[in-house]
């Protein structure tokens, strides 16, 4: 198996089990102490983890070539959901963590966002590229 590969399916199953243990913090510890708004975004961090650890399950086991585009996908993934899952874990948390780091972790949020959309957008490309290379 290839490397990037690899990679893939190790990052996209440690971020799956992280993202269902923190879905079971959410929906039991965190429920008590934080609020609604605070739970959601918690929640929503969760989601998006899990999401893209499921593609990069997908795109280690799929039969796309490993080239150096994807393996430029799995990277701005890995730090995608770093940046953006992780920033709001913590932004939602500061207020019982007493971790107060929201002007360093605000702006890093939509950059992790942003990290995301470029993956998605360069795997498009990378599709629609073989796909004219079947025809």
């Amino acid at each position: 198996m290839n490397k990037i590969k690899k990679q893939a399916l190790i990052y996209g199953s440690i971020f799956g089990l992280i993202s269902v243990v923190f879905g079971a913090l959410g929906a039991h510890a965190l429920k008590a102490v934080l609020t609604e708004s605070q739970l959601e975004s918690f929640n929503t961090g969760v989601r998006y983890q899990m999401y893209h650890a499921i593609l990069l399950v997908v795109l280690g086991l799929s039969s796309i070539p490993a080239t150096k585009l994807l393996k430029m996908i799995v990277n701005l993934l890995v730090i995608g959901i770093l940046i953006f899952s992780f920033s709001i874990y913590l932004l939602s948390t500061s207020s019982i963590s007493g971790i107060n780091i929201g002007f360093i972790l605000g702006p890093l949020t939509p950059i992790g966002g942003l990290l995301l959309i470029t993956a998605w957008g360069l795997m498009t490309w990378m599709f629609l590229r073989e796909s004219q290379n079947l025809n």
